[in-house]
């Protein structure tokens, strides 16, 4: 049977996500493997176009990456009949009128987060796609990770009983840019530009505590901006007035409550750069990006306290690997499967722009509740 094509605008190819993530290790891998193979075995075959601002950039990545098309006119790339999905992985400020663009286009729609910069922002975007027809996905990228899978599988399997708590310990040291370059665009540490690691991680922990432990129902917050000035690309100092951490408390459905600090002015002591813990009345997991420990309540150690003798149990030995039972694939690569199936064959796909609502509504939360040193409830949102 003859492949099918499927034409993709990539904005955003030129950043660190855009390129590593999204066109190198799903897209091209995508096309590299021969396709993604349909229900009725047909293969669908990504056609990318990459657009952007910088056209040296663009010119370079489509000859290294045997790219045919690219351009700067986004507006021209809208309008091409072969295009039928609009990505965006650019900055946040402009994706909300990106977004608005391709979906007046016709094009069915797939973006990393946050969807916007407002829940409201947000909301609009999925009104207009319900209003317009289109199939619409949100980067989900840890839920198809091999230790967020893990964990939703000791849930499903019932191991951890009733689930009492969470915590969510995140962060690493990202580099001032005097020394060596920081890790980290500048803009990230830019209010004007969108940054802030609340707006920025905050979708990211709605969507792994609503779909692995239980719906998120209100959140208390607090951000700091500990490193004020940094160094830009082109070596130039400037203010860094956006949060660069934040610690979180969120009450979820049942009463289990998570604890969240999330930090680039942290130095790593953990398993990963991200951990993600569950406790239940049976038993506790531990998973970082790839790999899960657990402790069943029957194997559960009966620690002593005493502070005047250093301390001579071995605690990490008392956690157990989860084996390697199966094959993980790139968890971006896996989720752009799963959406373009979606809109080739209306396979099942449920992480819409509805689902980036919900992200953007806990950014929002989170920072009125620092402003306003209080608890804020988020009301539930409509598909």
């Amino acid at each position: 049977m003859a492949d099918k094509q499927i034409g993709i605008i990539m904005h955003g190819a030129t950043g660190r996500m855009g390129l590593n993530q999204h066109l190198i290790r799903s897209i091209l891998a995508i096309r590299d493997q021969g396709g993604v193979v349909l229900a009725d075995g047909q293969r669908l075959m990504p056609k990318p176009v990459l657009v952007g601002r910088n056209a040296d950039k663009l010119a370079r990545l489509a000859k290294l990456y045997d790219i045919a098309d690219w351009g700067t006119d986004i507006d021209a790339a809208l309008a091409r009949p072969d295009c039928e999905i609009f990505f965006d992985a650019g900055t946040t400020p402009m994706r909300a009128e990106l977004v608005r663009r391709a979906i007046a286009a016709g094009k069915h729609i797939y973006c990393e987060k946050p969807v916007a910069e407002t829940a409201e922002d947000a909301r609009n975007l999925v009104d207009l796609a319900h209003q317009a027809g289109l199939k619409t996905g949100v980067v989900h990228d840890k839920l198809f990770l091999p230790g967020l899978l893990k964990l939703r599988m000791l849930r499903d399997s019932g191991f951890f009983g009733r689930i009492l708590s969470a915590k969510i310990d995140f962060g690493y040291w990202v580099f001032e840019g005097d020394w060596q370059p920081a890790q980290r665009p500048s803009w990230n540490y830019r209010q004007s530009d969108g940054g802030g690691i609340i707006l920025d991680m905050m979708p990211h922990w709605r969507y792994v505590i609503d779909n692995v432990i239980a719906p998120v129902r209100s959140v208390s917050c607090s951000g700091k901006t500990q490193i004020p000035r940094r160094v830009d690309e082109a070596g130039q100092p400037y203010r860094a007035d956006a949060d660069d951490a934040a610690y979180a408390l969120l009450e979820c459905d049942d009463g289990i409550l998570v604890q969240i600090a999330f930090s680039w002015c942290t130095r790593v002591r953990r398993d990963d750069l991200v951990t993600f813990q569950i406790d239940g009345t049976l038993g506790s997991a531990v998973a970082g990006l790839s790999d899960c420990y657990t402790q069943a309540r029957v194997n559960t150690p009966r620690p002593v306290w005493n502070p005047d003798e250093r301390q001579s149990h071995d605690f990490l030995g008392d956690w157990q690997l989860m084996p390697e039972n199966r094959l993980y694939d790139n968890g971006f690569k896996a989720q752009w499967e799963t959406f373009l199936r979606h809109v080739a064959e209306d396979a099942p796909y449920d992480y819409t722009l509805s689902a980036g609502v919900k992200g953007v509504q806990l950014a929002q939360a989170a920072a009125q509740s620092w402003r306003e040193r209080r608890w804020v409830d988020l009301p539930a949102v409509e598909d």
